[in-house]
Formats: C-alpha cells, structure tokens, sequence
C-alpha cells in the first residue's frame, strides 16, 4: 500500500520558535514510538513569495508570527489511524495538550491526511 502523510500547517509568534521546537522534539518520539516512519517540523524561511498564495497569507499570521509547515508519514491511513488513535491517549500527549502556555493557537492550525501521489 501506499504511503500516508498528516500535514499541518500553524501560524507561531516568532517569539515561541524555541518553545515550539522543544514541544515538537518531544511530540516527535511519540509519534516514532508509535509507529511514524518519518516526522518534519519546519519554520517558515523564505515563505512571502510573489508566486501563488504566500505561506504568510494562507496561513493569515500577523507580523510578530511565522508559518511552521510540518508533515508526518505512515505505512499507510490504516496505520495512522491506529497510531494516533493511541498517541490521542498517551499520557505524554494529553499532558501536553493541557498545558496552559501552549507556543500556537491550535485554533488557528490547519491539518489533514493526504494520500501520496508521487514517493521518490
């Protein structure tokens, strides 16, 4: 079967960049520990292009924010939906979830589950 992505798209005041990176270092090794075969967080760089719709203005961050773009793969859907069936209930990640100083507005994320088209 084919692989299975999860891709995330969060508005992030520059200001919370190293909060976010160390929730999502530890968000990563559940997400390995349940079976993601790969996990990426990126912050946005070079992201107000004159081509298409910039990542600033899809994602409508204010000037104090960036844009992280993230995506994690699976074996397939089957799969990612077990994994975060369980990762949704893991202690770890419903701590984490609590926390009062989260680094984003998790109002303001986009997300999805993609089918892959082209794996090379």
């Amino acid at each position: 079967m084919a692989k299975y992505v999860d891709g995330f798209v969060i508005p992030v005041p520059k200001k919370n960049i190293a909060a976010y990176r160390k929730m999502a270092a530890a968000a990563a090794k559940i997400w390995m520990e349940y079976g993601a075969l790969q996990y990426m967080e990126t912050v946005g760089d070079d992201i107000s292009s004159d081509f298409g719709i910039p990542f600033t203005k899809l994602a409508k961050t204010k000037k104090n924010e960036t844009v992280i773009f993230s995506w994690v793969v699976y074996k397939n859907k089957a799969q990612r939906d077990r994994a975060n069936k369980l990762i949704m209930k893991d202690p770890r990640m419903l701590n984490m979830m609590k926390n009062k100083k989260m680094p984003f507005d998790s109002k303001k994320m986009s997300y999805g589950g993609f089918k892959v088209l082209v794996d090379k």
